[in-house]
C-alpha cells in the first residue's frame, strides 16, 4: 500500500479512536456518574453550592475567590489558545502546506470560544452566589458552575485534539500513535473506580434529611413565586445569562 493510501486510513481511523472515546464517554456521565470524574465533579459543585449559601455572610468571600481562581484559569487557557492559533495563522499564511495547519487553527478557535462561554458562565455564578435566598436559586447557581466547568472540559478537550494534529505534520503513522495513546491516557483520567469519596451517597442523605425537615416546617419562601431562579436545565434556554 501506497504511503499516500495509508495516510487515507490512518488518520480516519486515528480520529474515530479519540471520537468514539469520547462518545462513548458522554454516554457513561448520562448512565453511570458515579464512576466517572466529571459526574463525581458535577455533584460534588452541587454540595459545595449549598455549604456555601447557607451561610452568605461567612462564604460569600471564599465561594466568589473560588469561581475567580476558575475565571483565572479560564482566562489562561483562553488566552493562550488565542495566540497560539494567530501565530500558526501567520506562519500558514506564509508557506504553500496549509492543510494541516488549517485544522489545528480550528481547534485551537474552538477551545477558545468554549473557555470564553466558561467565563461567561463563571462571571455569572460569582454574584448570583451573594444572591438572597430564593427558591431554585441552589438549583441554577450549580447549573452555571457546572456549564462554566463543562465548556472548560470542552475546551481542554479541544486543545488535546490538536496534538494529534500537531502531530500528523510528522507522519501519519505518528498521529495515528498519538491519538491512541491520548485515548489511552485519557481513561485513567476521566474514570475512577476505587474511591471512597461518593457525593452521591451524601446527597442522598441530604437530600432525605431536607425532606423530614420540611415536614415539621410551614410557610412560605423567602421570595415570591415570580422572583425566584429556575434551572437553566430544567427552564430552557430562558434562564441562560446574557
Amino acid at each position: 500500500m501506497e504511503a499516500r493510501q495509508l495516510e487515507y486510513v490512518m488518520v480516519p481511523l486515528g480520529f474515530a479512536v479519540l471520537v468514539g472515546y469520547h462518545l462513548w464517554l458522554v454516554i457513561t456521565i448520562h448512565r453511570r456518574p458515579r464512576i466517572t470524574v466529571i459526574g463525581i465533579n458535577a455533584e460534588s459543585r452541587r454540595q459545595w453550592v449549598s455549604t456555601m449559601i447557607q451561610d452568605p455572610s461567612k462564604n460569600g468571600v471564599l465561594a466568589v475567590q473560588t469561581i475567580r481562581n476558575n475565571i483565572m484559569a479560564s482566562t489562561l487557557m483562553a488566552t493562550t489558545t488565542i495566540t497560539v492559533g494567530s501565530l500558526i495563522s501567520v506562519f500558514v499564511s506564509s508557506t504553500s502546506s496549509t492543510g494541516k495547519y488549517r485544522y489545528i487553527v480550528l481547534c485551537f478557535l474552538v477551545a477558545f470560544l468554549c473557555n470564553v462561554q466558561s467565563i461567561r458562565y463563571y462571571a455569572h455564578a460569582s454574584f448570583l452566589v451573594t444572591l438572597p435566598a430564593c427558591e431554585g436559586r441552589q438549583d441554577y447557581l450549580a447549573a452555571a458552575l457546572n456549564r462554566g466547568s463543562f465548556f472548560w472540559s470542552l475546551g481542554l478537550r479541544a486543545f488535546y485534539f490538536a496534538i494529534p494534529l500537531f502531530i500528523w505534520i510528522f507522519g501519519h503513522l505518528s498521529m495515528f500513535l498519538s491519538c491512541c495513546l491520548i485515548a489511552f491516557v485519557l481513561y485513567f483520567l476521566d474514570f475512577t473506580r476505587s474511591s471512597s469519596y461518593d457525593p452521591y451517597d451524601y446527597a442522598q442523605k441530604e437530600e432525605a434529611n431536607n425532606d423530614v425537615e420540611s415536614l415539621g416546617q410551614s410557610g412560605g419562601n423567602n421570595c415570591s413565586a415570580n422572583s425566584c431562579l429556575h434551572s437553566p436545565l430544567l427552564a430552557g434556554s430562558n434562564a441562560t445569562p446574557n
